[in-house]
């Protein structure tokens, strides 16, 4: 079985290290985790071989107005139209539940295009809950997920338990924040086929360095063994 490799990119300076490490797609988003302006997505895109899914994200919240709404499906648009395998997105709503019509409307206004949901999801109330919602989405084939807003560090056993319980929970995981090598094979034993890694691909594991080959090179070699 082989398993999908997703590295997070900020620029196209971290396009190189993640394709050479052996990456198979990417995620990119600016600085601040959110939708990077059309120039920077073009630049990126341009320097790219593999697939990049792009962050549609506005705010530092996991809500969104009708304003920025209609901002996300033209910035979508512009983005596949650059070049973009897909996006990334996830909204709640105030009860801490997901914001399906949201989430629905937007994956429509996009029909063929797929998309993985943000990891949002780790700040639903209701574990359960949350996972028919996203179930029922169309066009979602990830979920970035950790389990809690903590990463897998807290949330790795409830994450694990999740998906030995759902198969189809367990093909939509993307496990992310917090992700360390010995979580690997358990989660794959569990039905997990796709992994994401952002500062885990850098020297210092931090974003203040770019994209290192080395250090994908070594999840790659694990995700293969």
């Amino acid at each position: 079985m082989s398993l999908l490799l997703e590295v997070a990119i900020r620029s196209e300076r971290d396009v190189m290290g993640a394709q050479e490490g052996g990456a198979d797609r990417l995620l990119l988003a600016d600085a601040n985790g959110r939708s990077p302006d059309l120039t920077a997505a073009s630049v990126a895109l341009r320097e790219a071989d593999i697939p990049v899914r792009i962050v549609l994200r506005l705010n530092d919240s996991f809500t969104t107005t009708g304003g920025e709404f209609t901002r996300l499906v033209g910035l979508a648009q512009e983005y596949v139209a650059l070049g973009a395998e897909g996006v990334a997105f996830g909204f709640l709503d105030a009860d801490l539940d997901i914001d399906e019509a949201t989430c629905r409307a937007l994956a429509e206004s996009l029909e063929g295009v797929p998309w993985t949901f943000h990891d949002a999801v780790d700040s639903g109330l209701d574990t359960r809950r949350v996972w028919r919602s996203l179930l029922q989405l169309p066009g979602l084939d990830g979920v970035l997920t950790s389990g809690s807003p903590q990463g897998l560090g807290v949330g790795y056993d409830d994450l694990l338990a999740t998906a030995q319980a759902d198969e189809r929970a367990a093909a939509l995981m993307l496990p992310g924040q917090g992700l360390l090598p010995e979580h690997v094979p358990w989660l794959a034993r569990a039905g997990v086929t796709k992994f994401h890694i952002g500062i885990q691909a850098r020297p210092g594991a931090s974003y203040k360095s770019y994209v290192d080959s080395g250090h994908v090179r070594s999840w790659r070699l694990l995700l293969d063994s």
